[in-house]
């Protein structure tokens, strides 16, 4: 990693860190530089503003979102079975103690500011879960009826995240039974079976 790349990180973990600890009014970028071990100067050099910085860490968590590869559907395994894999490595993913602290970080702040929250579901909704691939394709063969792929792909993740990630979001926790995962599936192949 270059001089440069190693600064902009630890400006990025010090902000992260400054922005949990303060929210995102309260943070103050030359709390952030020292953190960092950096001037102001090089902070700006970087990140022109507080914004700037909270926007590049925002853009990190939905990388990390977007970090597990697309699943294709497998013709030769069984639909359910590939159906709950991709879902535990999902909860994997935006469970994962980097990706909840981020989490909480951008959602406190897109809380507080409206526009900055439109802004944000804006980009999301470009977002391609990977499993949206596995629905699309499990479709194409006749194993579930065709739908919109997207929108059953979110229906799908809006049952698994309200079991497996507010929870832990919330509550740092989860006490959900590993079998609520087979209800999920069920309630989802029941709307969408041929």
């Amino acid at each position: 990693m270059k001089r440069t790349e190693k600064k902009r990180k630890d400006i990025i973990d010090a902000a992260i860190e400054e922005f949990r600890e303060q929210g995102f009014l309260g943070a103050k970028t030359t709390s952030i530089a020292k953190k960092a071990n950096v001037s102001s100067r090089t902070l700006y050099n970087h990140f022109e503003s507080k914004e700037a910085l909270f926007d590049a860490i925002s853009e990190i968590m939905l990388e990390r979102n977007r970090s597990m590869e697309p699943v294709s559907y497998d013709p030769d395994r069984d639909f359910v079975e590939q159906l709950k894999d991709a879902l535990w490595r999902y909860v994997e993913v935006i469970t994962n103690e980097t990706a909840l602290g981020l989490n909480r970080m951008v959602i406190s702040e897109l809380i507080r500011d409206l526009d900055r929250s439109r802004q944000f579901f804006t980009e999301t909704e470009t977002h391609d879960y990977p499993i949206t691939r596995l629905i699309t394709e499990a479709m194409d063969a006749g194993i579930i009826r065709k739908a919109d792929p997207v929108f059953a792909t979110n229906q799908l993740l809006a049952l698994v995240k309200n079991f497996f990630f507010w929870p832990e979001f919330f509550l740092g926790e989860n006490r959900t039974p590993k079998g609520v995962m087979d209800d999920c599936v069920s309630m989802f192949l029941a709307h969408y079976k041929q």
